[in-house]
């Protein structure tokens, strides 16, 4: 028993530690210091030859640059990005590993040396290169508006949008393009550009600032759109480049090598950009949405995974925190009030983002699922404390004097007396909790994990089609809270039976 005390004191200990902010664990010691140093060495070009792979940020859902399809039954990344990632990756006789997430994740991602260089369709403003470092363009582009064909007669310029509502992707060119020069417009900004697209169609925007390449994909997919050019003025080198973590010459270096070669070869519109439009056009003749049945089955699975050990770990840290509470001693009980009062006060995502970000910048190579799943799993916790806590204080405490007069300890009395009545009476609460659980796991997609939500956004890039594939995955988060909801009350019965009994 003592031995219990003394593991739960060290982990109520250290787990403040896990949410300190990222200047305050940056600044403790030198310690800090010479780990950057060490990341910074895991990206040079000798450590990813040694290491054998290298891991490549991307977005994936950016046709023609990078999106999903699928050959012959099997899902693949495709796209002029994903190409000069594999011929990157040959040129450096390593393996390209692919680690898709939101575009706005991307440079952080970059900062924390999740990956070793980023091949996203990204444009190198000077406000990027403050913080990390860029190789020379490798394909140019403008920037369009797409616009609803019907209204093409309405605009023709950016002075044409003056009151209109304009829609760019958060963290992109193209967004702060639009917040510069259409300061008359209202501008929204969203994660994904099939969103943007939806909202278009819906009449939600007006416009959707994209590269012209992009633009073009999206014409040629959906004959109801129209891309105009309103000569947006662009400062600094316009198109593509790799982003590389600062202070990387050597990679800068190699990448440069595999561009120049490419370019030298007119590779990109060759081979790259016919290839890409090629699998475009065969997904335009097989975009149904049913044809990617086995994406929303594989998004099934990972938010199952996600969901079951969250709340299998969520209850252990809920009922440990919950007697911490309860503790007279006034260190345990600091110690819960301060962990349940913070995760309540500050959102899952930014607690997500956190972990795999934040922590994941001291224990390298953590996984963006193993991530996820301690993220929720510590959100859940500060609830379930909660949960538990008032199920204990609500039975009457005559009950506990009554089991210590027959000779129970503090520790039986609660496990069979007290414990299977406060269950009994927050069973409704925890469920509540656990259904929450499930429909909350779609925030782990923001740092790459392939769950049900990741997996429909990867349907809309392919397909082209915005709200059916929405639907779909609304009707399957519906089955699985409603077969949690219908299992939870079989259990609400076997414990009233019991009770009964």
């Amino acid at each position: 028993m003592k031995k219990i005390k003394q593991l739960l004191l060290l982990i109520a200990i250290l787990l403040p530690f896990l949410f300190a902010p990222a200047g305050v664990l940056a600044d403790t010691n030198s310690a800090s210091s010479s780990s950057n140093q060490a990341a910074d060495k895991q990206s040079s070009v000798a450590a990813i030859k040694k290491r054998g792979k290298i891991v490549i940020g991307t977005a994936a859902d950016y046709p023609p640059y990078e999106f999903s399809v699928k050959e012959n039954g099997v899902s693949k990344r495709v796209g002029i990005d994903i190409d000069l990632g594999k011929q990157l990756a040959k040129d450096l006789g390593v393996k390209a590993e692919f680690k898709v997430m939101n575009f706005d994740s991307l440079l952080v991602a970059l900062e924390t040396h999740k990956v070793d260089v980023v091949i996203a369709a990204m444009s190198p403003t000077p406000e990027r290169a403050k913080s990390v470092d860029f190789s020379k363009v490798y394909y140019g582009d403008n920037q369009d508006i797409v616009i609803n064909k019907a209204e093409e007669s309405k605009y023709k310029n950016l002075k044409d949008f003056n009151g209109k509502v304009i829609g760019a992707q958060n963290g992109s060119e193209q967004y702060d393009l639009a917040k510069q020069q259409m300061k008359g417009a209202k501008l929204k900004g969203l994660d994904r550009v099939n969103n943007l697209i939806i909202a278009l169609q819906s009449h939600k925007v007006d416009g959707v600032v994209m590269d012209s390449t992009r633009a073009k994909a999206f014409v040629a997919n959906n004959d109801k759109l129209k891309a105009i050019n309103p000569h947006f003025k662009v400062s600094g080198q316009q198109g593509t480049a790799v982003a590389v973590a600062k202070d990387s010459p050597g990679l800068v270096a190699a990448t440069n090598k595999t561009i120049t070669k490419l370019q030298k070869h007119n590779t990109f519109d060759k081979v790259y950009v016919p290839r890409a439009g090629k699998y475009m056009s065969q997904g335009t003749k097989q975009n149904t949405v049913l044809n990617y049945w086995n994406y929303f089955v594989r998004g099934i699975v990972y938010t199952l995974v996600i969901t079951v050990f969250s709340v299998f770990f969520g209850f252990i840290l809920g009922f440990i925190f919950a007697m911490f509470r309860r503790s007279k001693n006034r260190i345990l009980h600091s110690l819960a009030v301060a962990y349940i009062e913070f995760i309540r006060g500050t959102p899952m995502m930014v607690q997500v983002m956190f972990v795999y970000f934040g922590i994941g910048e001291i224990i390298q190579n953590i996984p963006a699922l193993v991530a996820g799943i301690i993220a929720v799993s510590i959100n859940s916790g500060a609830y379930v404390a909660e949960i538990i806590r008032s199920g204990i204080q609500a039975i009457d405490y005559g009950q506990v004097e009554a089991s210590r007069s027959l000779g129970m300890s503090k520790k039986l009395a609660m496990r069979y007396v007290i414990m299977p009545q406060a269950l009994r009476n927050i069973w409704p609460a925890l469920g509540n909790e656990f259904i929450t659980l499930l429909k909350d796991s779609s925030i782990v997609s923001v740092i790459g994990v392939t769950e049900l939500m990741y997996q429909t956004q990867l349907v809309q890039s392919a397909t082209y089609k915005g709200a059916f594939p929405l639907f779909i995955a609304m009707m399957i988060y519906f089955i699985l809270t409603f077969s949690l909801t219908r299992l939870l009350n079989y259990g609400e019965r076997r414990l009233n039976r019991s009770r009964q009994g």
